[in-house]
């Protein structure tokens, strides 16, 4: 073993975690280390080559927000791009860009190579030394020793990877990399508890061999919304995607040779994520459905190589071909990557802090799938996170707790370490209790001034912020003040739309609020309207239109900020309070919550356990 060098920070894995973990390390002015397997795996989209999608695209606009990355690099190389839930109210509204897999991680590469503070190693790390139960060092596969004042984990689906289809089982990480086989093994032997989960993939398929005739087109928005919130410019689809769907021949093909499918023969040990199944996990789970939804993706501009979403599978090759080709426009599909399912191990996040370092071990942190969660986007809001906090407890400052009433990026950062996870987590609107105020759309106003006192929004763009702001308040405010007469347009536009037509004057901003108006539909009759950006206008009709359920909500979110206030002391001992339930006391004790209300939040602790736990606080 020999030193290779000092560093504030290693991270370990350089996928979304990872990235957005570098990023925020040395833009916060660290040193760090980005090891990871392969240089060519950096950012990598193994699974659906696509940022954003329900809820997930709320996650991609806070980690714009703060001042992360990931925002940015897709808008630059996504392929096409949809507002999903445009149906349904704003809260759920949801962005979703398929990537140029290839250039997204391009991208990514090019800009943590400019990165300063950042050096690339390509490097398996077996060993993280400790000292004092503090982090000292890293140790890679040569024997280099690397001196660190902090660890972030952000190994993805590498630890103990393996890959299985069918009968065959094997060593091994995702596309075809290598797995990381030691590091489990130091981590156990630091106390650290592991679980072992398993994630899936389809095949992927020559697009000269689909028949796009026999499916739906599926094109992209004509009027794009980036995901950054600092993209400008027009931004342009450039490929469509394609639907189709299973039918009774592909259940039959897949029943019949369900015995072949390790996830039914016992292979299969790790936990899969319940709300992304694979192809023979619905059939069999849903025997009364007809068919199932496939989407027919691209992977690249320069590339045949398409991606079917919704057929994840783990069955021997020649199964997947045969009911690949039961789908109408597949009849002749040629396989160029074939299914796969991998298990991997990951960390119990009940031994993590808020914020997101491991309990017993100091400068150690943990971020992505390592914490049990699934999703690029998912993993990059925690690689932000733990990114910050490493930085900034090596420079003595507090740390930073986004809540549940803040962001997505809280309640699922609070999901994991309060309540656990059993099965990969995914982000989901109905996770938030506070949907209405944490939207996609409005972002920034939540989390960027935060992101500019920790200092990863620059002035210039913080000075845009506010300058955003102040046009939205100033219009709320001319709505509420702004009288419009009656007139034989405006009364002929509002039963066109079932309203009631005027017969006095009314204010604009209660115009608004009827359920069929906008206002952008007002524009006829509202003579005095300034020009505004669009983001400011859609801004100032949401914030009008919904204005009683915001209210109703914000007085949740006080109720709820009352009970994270009360703070509960760490040394504190659970088994000596009288009237605690056994479960609760040891609950209490694993997870050692910071507040009442993550307390109250713990599953196994009750309300009357709580009540206890007030009253000894009291005293």
């Amino acid at each position: 073993m020999y030193h290779g060098g000092e560093y504030d920070i290693a991270v370990i894995g350089a996928g979304h975690a990872g990235c957005e973990a570098a990023f925020a390390g040395a833009r916060l002015g660290c040193s760090v280390a980005l090891f990871t397997m392969n240089l060519d795996a950096i950012a990598n989209l193994p699974c659906n080559p696509r940022i954003g999608g329900t809820s997930k695209g709320h996650l991609v606009r806070e980690i714009d927000a703060l001042g992360g990355e990931m925002g940015r690099v897709i808008d630059k190389t996504f392929l096409q791009s949809r507002m999903l839930n445009r149906g349904k109210g704003p809260a759920v509204h949801s962005l979703r860009a398929q990537a140029d897999r290839r250039k997204y991680q391009e991208e990514m590469k090019k800009r943590l190579e400019q990165e300063p503070n950042i050096d690339i190693k390509q490097s398996e790390i077996t060993k993280i030394l400790f000292e004092d139960d503090k982090v000292k060092s890293v140790v890679t596969h040569l024997g280099a020793e690397f001196t660190v004042k902090a660890v972030i984990i952000a190994s993805g689906t590498y630890l103990q990877g393996r890959i299985i289809i069918g009968d065959v089982f094997y060593t091994g990480g995702p596309d075809g990399m290598f797995a990381a086989t030691k590091l489990s093994q130091c981590l156990i032997d630091q106390g650290i508890e592991l679980m072992r989960f398993k994630t899936g993939t389809p095949a992927r398929v020559h697009f000269d061999s689909v028949d796009t005739s026999k499916m739906e087109e599926q094109k992209g928005d004509d009027e794009i919304v980036p995901f950054s919130f600092s993209t400008k410019e027009k931004l342009e689809n450039k490929m469509s995607c394609w639907l189709t769907y299973t039918n009774q021949k592909t259940h039959d093909i897949i029943r019949e040779n369900i015995h072949r499918s390790p996830l039914y023969s016992g292979q299969i040990e790790g936990v899969g994520p319940r709300y992304c199944p694979s192809i023979e996990d619905k059939v069999m789970r849903f025997p009364d459905k007809e068919r199932h939804q496939l989407f027919i993706e691209p992977t690249g501009l320069n590339t045949k190589e398409m991606y079917v979403q919704g057929m994840s599978s783990s069955l021997p090759e020649d199964v997947q071909l045969s009911f690949l080709r039961s789908v109408p426009g597949l009849e002749n599909v040629k396989v160029m990557r074939t299914g796969y399912a991998i298990e991997y191990d990951c960390i119990n996040p009940l031994q993590l802090k808020p914020t997101l370092e491991v309990k017993k071990i100091s400068g150690l942190y943990g971020a992505g799938q390592f914490n049990g969660s699934s999703g690029y986007e998912e993993a990059a809001a925690q690689g932000l996170v733990a990114g910050i906090n490493a930085a900034r407890k090596i420079q003595g400052k507090d740390p930073v707790v986004i809540d549940r009433s803040q962001g997505y990026i809280g309640t699922l950062i609070d999901d994991l370490v309060t309540k656990g996870t059993r099965e990969p987590y995914r982000m989901m609107t109905a996770r938030s209790e506070y949907r209405l105020l944490l939207r996609q759309d409005n972002a920034d106003a939540r989390l960027t001034p935060l992101g500019y006192e920790i200092g990863l929004i620059s002035k210039i763009r913080y000075e845009e912020f506010c300058e955003k702001q102040r046009l939205i308040e100033q219009e709320i405010k001319r709505c509420e003040a702004t009288t419009l007469p009656p007139s034989k347009e405006l009364n002929q536009y509002l039963e066109e739309k079932g309203e009631t037509p005027l017969s006095t004057g009314i204010r604009l901003a209660a115009l608004i609020r009827r359920p069929s108006v906008t206002y952008d539909d007002l524009q006829f009759a509202d003579f005095e309207r300034p020009v505004l950006p669009v983001d400011v206008t859609e801004q100032v009709n949401i914030s009008i239109k919904y204005q009683g359920y915001i209210e109703k909500q914000k007085q949740q979110v006080e109720q709820f900020l009352k009970m994270e206030s009360k703070k509960i002391p760490q040394e504190i001992d659970y088994h000596q309070i009288y009237g605690l339930r056994l479960e609760a006391r040891q609950k209490l004790d694993q997870i050692r919550p910071e507040s009442l209300g993550q307390a109250s939040r713990i599953s196994g602790v009750s309300s009357a356990d709580l009540a206890v736990l007030m009253v000894y606080l009291s005293k």
